[in-house]
């Protein structure tokens, strides 16, 4: 059996079932909240709550990800730019790196410990509130890497350990022990521990655990890290008020090297926001189809040239901003016929014309073969008188 027909045999079950399982649309809830408390400084008397929203399909995007690791690439599940909301509030409380270094390690101590394996995103461990020292590491490094912190991954293999080092432009102040460091590149990196279940007494940065005080540890520098990606995280410190997408299909049915336009609109009506497009089918994960901006209007379009043949999964994302929580659109079905099914069907139909002509023409000449009854000449038959 060749991969083609394999292929057009899966298309055919999707469409089969697609057709049984509809409706074409699906109605998602808002996002979910995660909130963090937060300290103007460390042992700071000013109290704050930072909200966090995650859309569906950003978590989704993340979880589709391959969380394969290879030697020590840990730098590749670092995404500065999908938390820089978080980044970006952190900043308007805190003056200094060290300060905004500490408001971080606040964060990551109030998710709760639990081993982990395989590796994972951060966008995962927040919404799934929980993992363990490589998951906060890679956390903290995210934000900080997005508040331009240079910061790099510290791996001790003798205790199964990672935490977070941190080069600051100044000498760590707030730290209430001896302070720690590696060297690396000619620069010294503090220690961050990010475990720690008490986020208001937890490990400041400089300080560090007295088992591993001292140990060796591997200097992994965040190289390989994402640069861009298709949607961000919504963060505040008051809590957003909602919004809504609306998204729409030209059709639901049609056939390769044709388009789909997808059309929709944000509430509030806020121009030059970015919409992102995601699909997803039975032998395809969650990916994303295109990013639009937003007019005047707070509409958006994207036209689909030519989609591959395929039983599809349509939706839109709207990340959100400080004043309005993100928000998934409703999903729509979308069935793609590959332009070999026309041409077989056409074949069909030409065909079945053929037949029936044929039919009728062959009826036609059996029936000018018999002559009716009354039509007979009796004188040519003998006659018994």
């Amino acid at each position: 059996m060749s991969a083609q027909f394999k292929h057009q045999k899966i298309i055919v079950t999707s469409i089969v079932i697609m057709l049984l399982v509809l409706p074409s649309s699906i109605c998602l809830a808002d996002p979910p909240e995660y909130n963090y408390q937060l300290l103007d400084s460390p042992g700071g008397s000013i109290l704050y709550r930072l909200t966090v929203t995650i859309n569906e399909t950003l978590y989704e995007h993340y979880s589709n990800q391959n969380h394969l690791l290879h030697g020590y690439d840990f730098s590749k599940f670092v995404t500065p730019n999908a938390l820089k909301p978080i980044a970006d509030d952190l900043w308007t409380i805190y003056s200094n790196e060290e300060d905004f270094a500490n408001g971080v390690l606040m964060m990551v101590h109030q998710i709760e410990y639990l081993e982990s394996d395989p590796q994972k995103f951060p966008v995962e461990t927040i919404v799934e509130n929980e993992g363990d020292c490589d998951l906060f590491t890679i956390m903290a490094a995210s934000i900080m890497k997005a508040g331009g912190l240079d910061v790099v991954l510290l791996l001790l293999e003798q205790h199964d350990h990672m935490f977070l080092g941190i080069h600051l432009s100044e000498r760590p102040k707030d730290a209430r022990s001896q302070l720690y460091f590696y060297r690396h590149d000619g620069k010294k990196y503090y220690v961050a521990e990010t475990t720690g279940g008490n986020w208001e007494t937890g490990w400041r940065v400089g300080e560090c655990p007295e088992i591993l005080q001292r140990s060796y540890a591997k200097v992994i520098p965040i190289v390989n890290y994402e640069q861009t990606t298709p949607a961000q995280v919504s963060s505040s410190y008051v809590i957003p008020d909602s919004s809504a997408i609306w998204m729409a299909l030209s059709t639901n049915f049609v056939i390769t090297q044709n388009f789909v336009e997808i059309t929709g609109s944000l509430s509030p009506s806020l121009v030059g926001e970015k919409v992102t497009v995601y699909i997803s089918s039975m032998d395809l994960p969650t990916v994303m189809l295109a990013t639009v901006e937003t007019d005047t209007n707070g509409d958006y379009s994207y036209v689909w040239n030519s989609p591959p043949g395929g039983v599809y999964s349509v939706r839109a994302n709207w990340s959100g901003d400080d004043d309005y929580n993100g928000k998934d659109s409703d999903t729509f079905s979308l069935i793609v016929l590959p332009s070999e099914f026309l041409m077989i069907g056409a074949f069909l139909v030409t065909l079945i014309v053929i037949l029936i002509v044929v039919t009728v023409v062959t009826r036609r000449k059996t029936s000018e073969k018999h002559e009716n009854f009354e039509d007979w000449d009796f004188a040519d038959y003998p006659q018994d008188y």
